[in-house]
């Protein structure tokens, strides 16, 4: 009788510990989550055991026309469109194709990085994983701001260019450029675009009906948000970032009631349909798309106990509390994005947001989690409000300095001799730049990436300051 109630109290303990978060629960964090950092739309999605709990949305998708957000609702999903790529790659793996650690020269005769050896060794593996000894964000010049001219050839051409910071394969940075690479890879074997492929082969066996590969590929734009960007404590809506050149990254527009589809698909193994009768691709590629390949630092990890971080193909993976967590981040002008999934739990968590704070869609997937992991960890949104104000602080305490140096010499009216820095100069791979003077203040422009224009001001010895006309960047140089 003792072991019966045991065992009834271990259940009932079992059920409390794992119980899915109420829709008021959920309602609550995200209001508050919008109203702490400024995010005018959400929209959120659960799935658990194969099919969706919640598909939901929040708040407006253009501040301009309060037009609600609802499941149906098409989000840049930005970097989250890395996995399609990577599982584009696998079904061509498992078409025999392919495979993940042929050369990149076999597809792309004319791909070249910047050291001999690494060209000749560099795999299709190595374009996904973050490995390829170059810096983080390097070259992204070329796909950042939109506006630019160059194009995925001109990527192809000019990562020679580029110089590593770590030897080949050594460490993890960040990368777009080779996932852009990746693409032509898909193009180039398959015969068709990465978009038509992503698609044909992706979309439209999963039914993610309202879907597109790119933003320029969608038939109904009605409900659709646009990104929006606070500056000078005030909500601006910019400019929508368009450039396909971006795709095989970044391009991807969809839904939560679509990217639930997807992410239900992965959590069984590429299977799909009413009886799981499809395959999208094989348990053996989606083994390897979930295997680490580049070891990751587990800084940055609370509140959760975290034993490894790496990075597979197109997808991070971690532990959080003993649990396997794969998930992926997007982030494009105005918009981020989070895709979580616990495949022991059979647990997938989607937010898209409108805005551009990471704190905010990790306050919801951090209370989400909690509620199915059995934690009990503080407000996330008061936790991640609160760390997000000390980095602020910190980051601008290292501008402020900065720009107060400047202010100090315009006070000062310390003459340089403006005539010894003004002229045209080229860069391998990013063309060029003029620095012009105008009534004796100097400005800085690009030839191929327009919008890269600004105000030039002496800053110490040989060093200068752009301030950009565009203050939506949220950078200076």
């Amino acid at each position: 009788m003792k072991k019966l109630l045991f065992s009834a109290i271990a259940l009932v303990s079992a059920a409390i510990s794992f119980a899915q978060i109420s829709e008021s629960k959920l309602d609550d964090v995200v209001n508050r989550t919008m109203k702490t950092f400024n995010v005018p739309g959400i929209a959120v999605a659960i799935i658990k055991d194969g099919k969706v709990v919640i598909s939901k949305g929040y708040g407006v998708s253009k501040i301009n026309t309060q037009q609600k957000v609802d499941g149906n609702t098409l989000f840049g999903i930005a970097s989250n469109s890395k996995a399609f790529t990577t599982a584009a790659l696998g079904m061509l793996v498992d078409e025999k194709k392919i495979n993940w650690n042929d050369k990149v020269i076999k597809y792309i005769p004319e791909f070249k990085m910047y050291n001999d050896y690494v060209t000749n060794e560099f795999t299709i593996r190595d374009l996904l994983t973050h490995r390829s000894g170059l810096g983080l964000g390097a070259g992204d010049l070329m796909i950042w701001p939109d506006g630019h001219n160059f194009t995925p050839k001109d990527i192809i051409k000019n990562i020679q260019y580029l110089k590593p910071v770590s030897a080949f394969r050594s460490q993890y940075d960040y990368d777009n450029l080779l996932y852009v690479i990746a693409g032509e890879v898909i193009e180039r074997v398959s015969g068709i675009s990465w978009c038509e492929f992503i698609e044909t082969r992706i979309m439209k066996p999963l039914k993610m009906d309202n879907s597109a590969a790119s933003w320029n590929r969608l038939k109904d734009t009605t409900n659709t948000i646009v990104p929006h960007v606070p500056t000078n404590g005030k909500l601006d809506i910019i400019k929508r970032y368009t450039n396909p050149i971006f795709d095989a990254a970044a391009g991807i527009y969809t839904s939560t009631n679509d990217l639930s589809k997807w992410v239900i698909a992965q959590l069984q193994n590429g299977k799909y349909g009413d009886q799981k009768q499809f395959q999208l691709f094989s348990p053996e590629v989606h083994k390897d798309m979930w295997t680490s390949q580049t070891i990751l630092s587990t800084n940055g990890m609370k509140p959760y106990s975290c034993n490894f971080k790496s990075y597979g193909l197109g997808w991070q993976l971690t532990d959080i509390n003993g649990h396997l967590q794969v998930s992926h981040t997007g982030g494009l002008d105005g918009i981020v994005t989070q895709t979580i999934m616990f495949p022991d739990l059979q647990l997938g968590i989607i937010v898209l947001t409108n805005q551009q704070s990471g704190a905010a869609f990790n306050s919801i997937s951090n209370t989400i989690k909690d509620s199915y992991l059995g934690l009990n960890f503080p407000d996330h949104v008061v936790a991640l409000s609160t760390e997000r104000k000390q980095k602020e602080e910190n980051a601008d305490k290292i501008t402020d300095e900065v720009w107060a140096k400047v202010d100090n010499n315009l006070l000062k009216k310390i003459k340089i001799d403006t005539k010894k820095y003004i002229g045209t100069y080229k860069d391998n791979w990013f063309g060029e730049v003029t620095i012009y003077e105008r009534k004796g203040i100097l400005y800085f422009t690009s030839s191929r990436s327009p919008r890269l224009t600004g105000t030039i001001f002496f800053y110490k010895d040989q060093n200068f300051v752009v301030k950009w006309n565009n203050k939506s960047f949220h950078a200076k140089a």
